[in-house]
């Protein structure tokens, strides 16, 4: 709960739904009684905060700078109660984690199991999306941390730990190539290749190599989802151009094989482990940290 004015608990709400009755339905308080908080702050601050329009409510300038900085409150209030429970040696928190889709299994998942098993008190919240989008989430403080691949150090993110990911070819467990221990990209010439397409950040790992080398496909599917591949693969269709975490639980699992790419034109990614720069982080969200980056560490080396 958000304990602070009652007008700033009406204020979030009629921002998100752009509807003051909308927002007090979710309240449980009349239309009238947040109306007169709403033309009350306005009249005290000498601006309107909402322009009244035919289709709803829609915040001024004065209203976004107040909702930013109610928002940040929010966040703020958060940490202070994590703080004062840590004060209390209570072991209760709230983490948010950003993350890509390669690791939507394995070594988050791994981490926030063993996490609340070890503290019953801890909540997180996972918010899986694209490279980019991670990226504004941590720069945005949507989440402590976020995980993902050849981020850069900035004014704005901060690189905590990393780890290479080996690039290499997905096939059916049963394919000629699957036993081999590393292979070539010359040797899948007679193959169909699934290629990652954009936004995938491998992409562009793939369409180096290949300018480099000149190759000539014949055979070729490109595809922007890594469910969509790694179902192509398993049904036959072709090998796959990919990074170990792509499918590292379908390799656990058996159903399917990951041989590596070497070779001197061969780029690999790098997973990120990434925070905003000079934000301070709870204690629970520390510890989520710490877990997350040891294990990390074996990546590099599979």
């Amino acid at each position: 709960m958000f304990p602070f004015s009652r007008f700033t608990r009406y204020f979030l709400e009629v921002a998100r739904h752009r509807s003051i009755r909308r927002a007090a339905e979710v309240l449980h308080v009349s239309a009238s009684a947040i109306d007169r908080q709403i033309l009350k702050v306005e009249e005290e601050l000498g601006v309107p905060l909402f322009e009244r329009l035919p289709s709803g409510l829609r915040l001024t300038a004065a209203g976004e700078l107040l909702l930013a900085n109610a928002r940040q409150w929010q966040k703020d209030y958060g940490r202070t109660r994590e703080q004062i429970d840590e004060m209390q040696g209570l072991r209760r928190g709230h983490v948010e984690i950003g993350l890509i889709d390669a690791l939507s299994e394995g070594i988050v998942a791994a981490a926030v199991a063993a996490l609340m098993a070890q503290y019953p008190g801890l909540t997180f919240g996972m918010k899986v999306a694209d490279n980019q989008k991670v990226a504004q989430m941590i720069t945005s403080a949507e989440v402590d941390f976020g995980l993902m691949l050849d981020a850069s150090d900035s004014s704005e993110l901060a690189i905590n730990a990393s780890a290479p990911v080996k690039m290499g070819i997905a096939m059916p467990v049963s394919h000629p190539l699957a036993g081999k221990p590393s292979l070539r990209l010359s040797e899948t010439q007679g193959e169909t290749v699934i290629f990652p397409a954009e936004p995938l950040v491998v992409h562009k790992h793939v369409r180096t190599l290949h300018d480099q080398l000149r190759l000539d496909v014949r055979q070729r599917v490109a595809c922007n989802d890594l469910r969509m591949m790694r179902s192509l693969i398993r049904q036959g269709v072709g090998v796959g151009m990919l990074s170990w975490l792509d499918v590292a639980s379908e390799v656990a699992e058996g159903t399917i094989a990951f041989v590596p790419l070497t070779g001197i034109h061969v780029s690999h990614p790098v997973l990120c482990l990434c925070v905003a720069p000079h934000r301070q982080l709870s204690r629970a969200a520390l510890l989520a940290l710490a877990d997350v980056r040891e294990r990390m560490v074996g990546l590099g080396s599979i």
